[in-house]
């Protein structure tokens, strides 16, 4: 056989390949890219607040004495309650790694091509975002107490058209086994709905006609303008699955002309109202190719104070006197406070397992 450098074992032992140094090939995930982290998990997008949950108030009415009157008209004066809470679990999420103390010492210059420390530390986050990305796109079973309250949770699709019958097209209640959304029933209070309506095919005079009638409806103004909204700023995004997302490329393209000799001239092209349409690997897992409006505005993170990405250092596991580990633990729950700023339009109401 002949000697080659891979199977040289004086070369193999005393020789490093060259990887380049202080770099490494990310392969840690099937996603192409993730919603979690570029939107929510993140010190600059979360708020933080303290209590045993997080709590907020919701405006359901008007007071009603508004009328016209004729000259010496008699008071009529009442006190309305216009005022109810939701509420939302705090859940908390950790992830761990750990070295033994020779493993620096050998991962040491000039020896050294990465840094195995920080491997471990960037490894063990990427499971967390996975994670994160993972549950942002489900429902927790009802005796589901540990899991996040993800985006299908809050944002509940619906087989119902829309019609001025049932206020619009805002049929998102509640999911499946649930009475409550963050603590507030929508039977009871028909504004704390989403935007929900059903498709049959990606084309212009189905999906993406209802997606215009989704903006519109959901383009909501405060009634007065000194209303102490929660919403941090209009922020709209469109996300679903690549069927749906390529089917619009070549709508796109049959329209234009002016195509030349790019056979995928409109590849990651596809706007909605100059937002970009964005695929999320996760929604292939959804059979149902749903098309989500979220308005980041009023959707986002809630971490408990003292309580985000703190890390905890264990100079020695116990048992093990030559390991270290850090733990980072993590205490939030995602919410929005306005249901009526998102909608959700899909083919049926079945929800990813």
């Amino acid at each position: 056989m002949a000697i080659q450098a891979t199977n040289d074992a004086d070369l193999v032992t005393s020789t490093l390949s060259e990887l380049g140094r202080l770099k490494f090939t990310d392969l840690m995930s099937d996603y192409q890219r993730t919603v979690a982290l570029k939107r929510l998990i993140n010190k600059d997008k979360t708020t933080f607040d303290s209590g045993k949950s997080v709590s907020f108030n919701v405006m359901t009415g008007v007071g009603g004495s508004a009328r016209f009157v004729g000259l010496g008209a008699i008071d009529v004066v009442d006190i309305t309650s216009n005022l109810t809470t939701g509420d939302v679990p705090w859940r908390h999420v950790t992830w761990n790694w750990a070295w033994d103390f020779r493993e620096p010492l050998m991962n040491n210059s000039p020896a050294k091509i990465v840094d195995l420390i920080q491997t471990r530390r960037i490894g063990e986050f990427g499971s967390a975002i996975i994670l994160f990305e993972r549950y942002l796109w489900r429902v927790p079973a009802t005796t589901d107490d540990t899991s996040i309250y993800g985006i299908p949770y809050w944002v509940v699709k619906s087989n119902t058209a829309a019609t001025l019958a049932n206020n619009d097209g805002f049929n998102g209640t509640a999911p499946s086994g649930y009475t409550t959304v963050g603590g507030i029933n929508p039977t009871t209070y028909p504004r704390w709905r989403n935007y929900a309506t059903q498709y049959t095919i990606v084309s212009k005079d189905d999906l993406i006609r209802k997606m215009r009638r989704m903006a519109e409806k959901t383009d909501f103004m405060p009634l007065v303008d000194e209303v102490p909204e929660y919403n941090r700023g209009n922020d709209l995004g469109y996300y679903t699955n690549y069927a749906v997302k390529a089917t619009m490329e070549e709508i796109l393209e049959s329209s234009n002309e002016n195509l030349g000799v790019d056979v995928a001239s409109m590849e990651n092209k596809v706007l909605f109202r100059r937002v970009p349409v964005e695929y999320i690997p996760e929604l292939e897992q959804d059979t149902t190719n749903p098309v989500y409006q979220l308005n980041w505005g009023e959707f986002g993170a809630m971490g408990l104070k003292g309580a985000w990405m703190k890390e905890t250092a264990v100079p020695m596991v116990p048992g093990q006197h030559t390991m270290s580990a850090t733990h980072t633990d993590c205490t939030l729950n995602m919410f929005t406070r306005n249901r009526r700023r998102h909608g959700v339009i899909a083919t049926d109401t079945t929800l990813p397992a």
